[in-house]
């Protein structure tokens, strides 16, 4: 590969992986993707992308053989905590927080084990694959304990008699509640981010990362956006506007033939929206469309 060729690296398989696809492929570019092969190129860009496993990436980063990591905070930050326990190399750039990814690692323990808080679990073995952010964890809170360190299957340790609680990934929470176990206390909350090499790029990369960069700027805002339209009494107007904080301020019409109503256009915030759309409705809005955002730029 060039050297004058950006190198993104991104999960090979998973959600994460089909997540930073699609990412890119929003941002305009058009990946020429073979299932196969674990390097595709950008057919519009001077860009390679890297599939590799997650917790080569940021190691990959830190070592400055590619440029650009899209990576798990947890990965990211268990990896660098094991690279400086060895002396190697754990400088990046952290370029953005995805809006996606979205796990924690949490202390887990048998359904029957009674709960009272973290001295509950002194003394007792804790199973996990992060072993360097338990340890973190755990020490900082004047918690002993013994780490068993297990590559996959955490939650099963506790009925195998390998450990007494564990520390795993939780998404959904399913998985440890099918293996008879509870959350009890998050350790670390994790998205996904985009990192970048500490070492300068070359003028070319900058270049196409200065021109990706407002582009994933604005996926993201867009992914927790909706376009607003309503009809709106105009004595009502400024209630109106503060249930609805938009990016920059609305756009405002008139009705033809109603002279106390305007139609109010503007981009908001998804969160909490039907409680909003029944507050409007009280404040005598009607007509209230809510519509997606697939892409936007300030």
């Amino acid at each position: 590969m060039s050297s004058k060729r950006m190198r993104i690296a991104i999960q090979k398989s998973g959600r994460l992986s089909q997540d930073s696809e699609e990412l890119l492929q929003s941002c305009g570019l058009k990946i020429n993707k073979r299932e196969a092969r674990l390097i595709a190129h950008v057919d519009n860009y001077p860009i390679d992308i890297l599939r590799v496993r997650d917790d080569d990436i940021p190691g990959l980063v830190m070592d400055g053989v590619i440029d650009i990591g899209i990576v798990g905070e947890n990965v990211l930050e268990e990896t660098r905590l094991q690279r400086e326990k060895v002396g190697l190399p754990t400088e990046y750039k952290l370029l953005k927080k995805m809006d996606f990814g979205g796990c924690r690692l949490s202390l887990a323990i048998p359904d029957e084990m009674e709960w009272h808080g973290l001295e509950t679990i002194n003394g007792m073995k804790v199973a996990t694959t992060y072993p360097f952010l338990t340890r973190r964890y755990l020490e900082e809170n004047h918690i002993q304990f013994k780490t068993v360190l297990l590559t996959g299957s955490v939650e099963i340790a506790p009925r195998a008699g390998l450990a007494d609680c564990i520390c795993d990934l939780v998404s959904s929470g399913a998985t440890i509640e099918a293996n008879g176990l509870k959350e009890v206390q998050v350790v670390f909350r994790s998205k996904a981010v985009m990192i970048q090499r500490i070492k300068e790029l070359y003028p070319e990369k900058q270049e196409i990362l200065d021109k990706i960069m407002p582009r994933i700027d604005g996926m993201i805002q867009a992914h927790g956006s909706k376009y607003i339209m309503l009809h709106a009494p105009k004595n009502n107007l400024d209630e109106i506007i503060k249930i609805l904080p938009g990016c920059e301020n609305p756009t405002i019409m008139e009705l033809a033939g109603n002279p106390d109503h305007v139609a109010l256009h503007m981009v908001s915030q998804e969160a909490h929206f039907w409680e909003n759309m029944e507050k409007l409705k009280a404040l005598g809005c009607s007509s209230i469309l809510v519509l997606p955002i697939e892409k936007m730029l300030k």
